[in-house]
């Protein structure tokens, strides 16, 4: 049956440029994106948020107090701007879903925590609508990973008739789900997909990123500085796993540089094969019948046809050819979670995230009542 309720969902992931919002409202349980929009971060407020994570390490408390009403603010703003855009009051909506801005991902550490800015308490306050946060407390709760949670959706979108199919989101972090043609679905992140292409040209170019790879292009990869950034042992991890910036991040990359000098366009041809390399070496075992690629990393020109290249045989497509966008499946799946929040429905995470058992994922945080 259709489901006549409209659900926002909000996410600003690892490149930390803005807010990605996507309208979904569904029909016979699938979403269908009605709308969406980007609003980027006003220049101070990216300017200290990349001071906050840049180190890094753990964000102190107060620095963190100091963004987090704010950055829920640009949030609020963003959801606004959508329903105008649509043309639609906010009673259209149902709840949104809201990611916020994850600042440190330590599922691993002696006390596993994920933290996101943007309180949805200020959120629902702001738009008046009920909004659902704080995904991945529950699942970390249970002693899982708190991510990724992208392959409960993509099982419900991309089933395969037959074998597995692999979906890969490149954001900041490449990570894949695995779903086979009778519903069952694993999943876990590959290591860096943008974060360190994206580090390093802001660096060397003073650009935000590598617009189509084109200066990853026309270097060189260094197979020494590969071989260097392959034998990190997280790569030989098994799943279940998840990473984020904490880890690859600029200092990770100079403690594995060769003492001769290298061209910087080279670093970043390497990192580039880096990134083709450790995701088709997660996907090959799955013998997958197809890739569906999502993501920002999908116009990444460069990076997409190192991957054609290492994959060989393995058709690679996109989530498009089966009616959702790329740029907006990220933001699409907390809309998406935000509906199976409040119809109560538990996940079953255990073979995607390590958690103990099925997990209620978010917080609901309803907008205060008029009287």
């Amino acid at each position: 049956m259709n489901d006549p309720s409209l659900y926002i969902g909000l996410i600003s992931g690892t490149s930390r440029d803005g807010v990605d919002a996507a309208l979904l409202g569904f029909e016979r349980d699938r979403p269908v994106i009605r709308s969406t929009l980007c609003l980027p971060y006003p220049a101070s407020l990216a300017e200290r948020l990349e001071r906050l994570v840049g180190l890094g390490k753990r964000p102190a408390d107060e620095a963190m107090r100091r963004l987090d009403s704010e950055i829920a603010g640009h949030f609020a703003d963003t959801a606004l701007l959508l329903l105008r855009t649509a043309g639609l009051q906010a009673n259209a909506v149902a709840a949104i879903g809201s990611h916020g801005q994850t600042v440190w991902h330590d599922p691993d550490g002696p006390c596993p925590e994920s933290i996101q800015l943007g309180q949805p308490a200020a959120i629902a306050g702001q738009t008046g609508i009920a909004t659902v946060g704080d995904f991945r407390q529950a699942d970390i709760d249970a002693g899982g990973q708190g991510a990724p949670l992208a392959p409960l959706l993509h099982r419900a979108l991309f089933r395969p008739e037959r074998g597995k199919r692999i979906v890969l989101n490149l954001g900041g972090i490449a990570n894949i789900s695995i779903i086979d043609d009778q519903g069952g679905v694993t999943g876990f992140d590959t290591g860096p997909a943008n974060c360190l292409l994206d580090a390093w040209i802001r660096t060397q170019q003073a650009e935000a990123f590598d617009r189509s790879g084109d200066w990853a292009a026309g270097g060189e990869v260094d197979r020494e500085l590969v071989q260097s950034l392959l034998r990190d042992s997280w790569f030989a991890r098994p799943a279940p796993k998840s990473t984020g910036i904490e880890y690859f991040n600029l200092e990770w990359l100079q403690q594995r540089m060769p003492v001769r000098p290298l061209a910087a366009r080279d670093i970043q041809a390497t990192l580039a094969e880096l990134t083709a390399l450790t995701v088709t070496a997660a996907v090959r075992p799955h013998e997958p019948v197809d890739v569906l690629l999502c993501g920002g990393g999908v116009h990444n020109t460069d990076l997409v046809r190192r991957l054609r290249r290492h994959l060989g045989d393995v058709p690679l497509r996109s989530t498009g050819d089966f009616g959702i966008d790329p740029d907006w499946v990220e933001a699409a799946l907390f809309a998406w979670l935000a509906r199976e929040r409040l119809a109560g429905r538990k996940q079953d995470t255990r073979a995607i995230t390590g958690a103990r058992e099925t997990v209620l994922l978010g917080t609901v945080a309803s907008p205060p009542s008029v009287e």
